[in-house]
Parts: C-alpha cells; sequence; structure tokens
C-alpha cells in the first residue's frame, strides 16, 4: 500500500533555498520514491508539497528527507508535515 508524504515549504525563499528544494524534489523522483510531486497551498506562509511512495520504503524517504533538511541548512524553509 502506498503512504503519501507531506513536506511543508515556506513560500517566501532566497535563491539557495529555491535551488536547494528543487534539488530535494529532484532527488526523490530521481531515486525512484515517487514520480510526481503536488503541491497545494496551506495559507500565505506555506504551500504544502505531497506524494506517495510504497510503505516500504516510507521509513528510507523520511530519513532521505531529514538528512538533506539538515545538509543543505533548510530547517526553516521546509519540515514533514504530518
Amino acid at each position: 500500500m502506498d503512504k503519501a508524504i507531506k513536506l511543508k515549504v515556506r513560500k517566501e525563499l532566497d535563491a539557495r533555498q529555491q535551488l536547494n528544494i528543487i534539488k530535494l524534489k529532484g532527488s526523490l523522483i530521481s531515486k525512484g520514491y515517487t514520480e510526481i510531486i503536488h503541491i497545494l497551498d496551506q495559507d500565505e506562509d506555506f504551500h504544502i508539497n505531497s506524494f506517495e511512495t510504497p510503505s516500504e520504503t516510507n521509513n528510507e524517504v523520511q530519513e532521505f528527507i531529514k538528512a538533506f533538511i539538515t545538509k543543505e541548512d533548510l530547517t526553516d524553509t521546509v519540515a514533514l508535515f504530518k
């Protein structure tokens, strides 16, 4: 069964943050975790990016996202959304 993963992404980003968010999304797709990422407005400050991934890779994907956020210093920019 597929499991939805949601990311809360700040709308106001500088150029470095924008590039890193694009890299994160591209990595999720290129690693085969998902084929498409949906983007919805949450409010005037945040987007919600969501995608489905197979249940067996759910923990791996979440760990990848957390590591990417830490490595690229995006803790104020993007977070896993529950």
